[in-house]
Parts: C-alpha cells; sequence; structure tokens
C-alpha cells in the first residue's frame, strides 16, 4: 500500500493537533523509509518483476527488519519512548501524542497487511509470512486506496478550518496529485531504466517531499475547538 497510509496521518492529526501533519506523514510510512536505505545496504532485498502482481512489480524477498509484526512493534515503542523523552508538552498530553505517533507507524504493517501477498513476516522471515493478497486485483486496490485517503482527508479537514484561501484547495489539490500519482503506479509499466537502487532512492525521496508539503500545507490550518 501506498497512498492509503496517509489516511491514518490525516485521521490522528485530526485527533491531536500538536502533532504536525508532515511528522505523521513520515511515521505511517517509517517501516517504508528505513526499508529502502536497508535494501541499499544489502541487509533487506527486493526487485522489480513485470506485473509481479496486478498492482505492483515489487518481488519483496526479504524484510524482517523493517516488515515483519516483530519490528513494527519494535520501531512504534523506540520512537513511542524517544518521542515521550524529547517533548516539552504536559504529562498528559506528552503521552497521548507520543502514543499517537508509535500507533502511526505500527498502522503501516497492518494497512501493508491487506494488499500484501502472503510476504509479512511475523517475527523472523522464515517463519509463517501474512498477506491477504489485494494487490492481485489492481482496481480494487487502487479504489480502496482512494477510499483511504479521501475519507482521512475528509475526517481531517472536518476537525480543522483554514487560517489562509490557500488551504480550502492546498490539501485537497495534493491528495488529487497524490491519488494521480498512485494510478501510474499501480497501473503504469515498469520502466526499462528502473532497478532496485534506483526505485530505493526515488521512493525514499518522494516520502520526504511528501511529508514537506504536508507539514507546509498543514500549519495554514488551526484545530476546530
Amino acid at each position: 500500500m501506498f497512498i492509503g497510509h496517509y489516511a491514518a496521518a490525516f485521521a490522528i492529526k485530526a485527533t491531536d493537533s500538536k502533532l504536525s501533519l508532515g511528522l505523521l506523514f513520515l511515521a505511517v510510512q517509517f517501516v517504508d523509509i528505513l526499508f529502502f536505505p536497508l535494501t541499499l545496504m544489502g541487509i533487506e532485498r527486493f526487485s522489480l518483476i513485470e506485473n509481479y502482481t496486478e498492482s505492483t512489480h515489487f518481488n519483496l524477498e526479504y524484510m524482517p527488519y523493517s516488515h515483519s509484526l516483530a519490528a513494527a512493534f519494535f520501531w512504534a515503542l523506540l520512537i513511542f519512548t524517544l518521542f515521550n523523552i524529547k517533548m516539552s508538552l504536559n504529562f498528559m498530553n506528552k503521552n497521548k501524542s507520543a502514543l499517537l505517533l508509535g500507533l502511526a507507524i505500527l498502522s503501516h504493517w497492518f494497512f501493508d497487511l491487506i494488499v500484501h501477498t502472503p510476504d509479512l513476516p511475523l517475527l523472523t522471515d522464515t517463519g509463517h509470512k501474512l498477506g491477504f493478497g489485494l494487490w492481485n486485483n489492481a482496481l480494487l486496490t487502487y479504489l480502496l486506496e482512494a477510499l483511504f485517503i479521501i475519507a482521512g482527508l475528509i475526517f481531517y479537514m472536518r476537525k480543522t478550518k483554514r487560517k489562509t484561501r490557500l488551504t480550502i484547495y492546498g490539501l485537497p489539490l495534493f491528495v488529487i496529485i497524490l491519488l494521480l500519482i498512485n494510478l501510474i503506479n499501480i497501473f503504469g509499466p515498469l520502466s526499462a531504466s528502473d532497478n532496485a537502487e534506483s526505485v530505493a532512492l526515488s521512493a525514499t525521496f518522494a516520502y520526504f517531499v511528501f511529508a514537506g508539503l504536508a507539514h507546509w500545507l498543514d500549519i495554514n490550518r488551526k484545530s476546530v475547538t
């Protein structure tokens, strides 16, 4: 799953105005942001196979440190602990924000579970793997991700209000752009120039660009009290 993960970021931001939407965009993709550098270092592996499933060219071969259920809980707990220590809010809000950030990280695994083929480890890569396999149906995959992110955006927009005119159209336009990118991502062919290294670099770069745009658009809105 790609843009569907951002639904969790929008929903969590709507419930805790102190968290940055940009930070949440990074949190819900943290597992993938970790995965791609690990592949560049040879620690985890994926390969590109044209139409490996209807929705993706990715053959995810080895990823216990980023995509196992145990790893997802570990990274969520680690970020929760570090964020709890770092934040300078009052005790109650500090714990709430840290918990929500940890849940944002953990959400990635459960969203992935819906679409992945059985390639998500529980603990180690040699053990049992899960995945409901929606990637085998490209249209349903695209529609589900679109439904998730649009629902998340609507919930967020209802819980916040604009500070500037830009924010009336900025975030909806941003989501439309993400939907168009995902259209190409799911239905587009594998380019002859694509390889695992270039995809890992471009995907990691894209996650940070999207997070930066989300942060910029979010700071121009405020919570509805």
